[in-house]
């Protein structure tokens, strides 16, 4: 089962999140009756930390609509490899078990890029 997770570098985390790993991650994402957006990062990852109080933002905003997932990707290596992952931050949008959209980095406009990608999971 997925716990919550308190993401480093945020101010408090969020009970929104969901931490996956390699052993939970196809239970918890691709059996997910709703879409998951998983966000790939690692703590030394300046990046990561820069997107982390958007993504607990929109964990937020889309509540009971989406799962917003966080997996460290030294600590799981097989699941980011597996998707193609090399280069963090990574999201991935998963829905019914298949990746429908990506995004990769944390630059300008990244939380708009966020909600048109689960806007267009949602509309399905």
């Amino acid at each position: 089962m997925a716990t919550d997770i308190k993401t480093p570098g945020t101010t408090g985390g969020s009970s929104l999140l969901l931490e996956v790993t390699d052993s939970n991650f196809d239970q918890t994402v691709l059996k997910s009756d709703q879409p998951v957006m998983v966000d790939f990062w690692a703590i030394w990852c300046g990046p990561c930390k820069a997107l982390s109080p958007i993504v607990d933002e929109v964990a937020a905003a889309y509540s009971g609509k989406i799962k917003v997932a966080k997996m460290d990707i030294d600590s799981n290596p097989a699941t980011p490899q597996r998707y193609g992952v090399r280069g963090i931050p990574t999201l991935l949008f998963f829905r019914n078990g298949q990746v429908q959209d990506q995004i990769v980095g944390a630059g300008y406009g990244v939380r708009e890029k966020i909600e048109k990608a689960l806007n267009k999971q949602l509309a399905v």
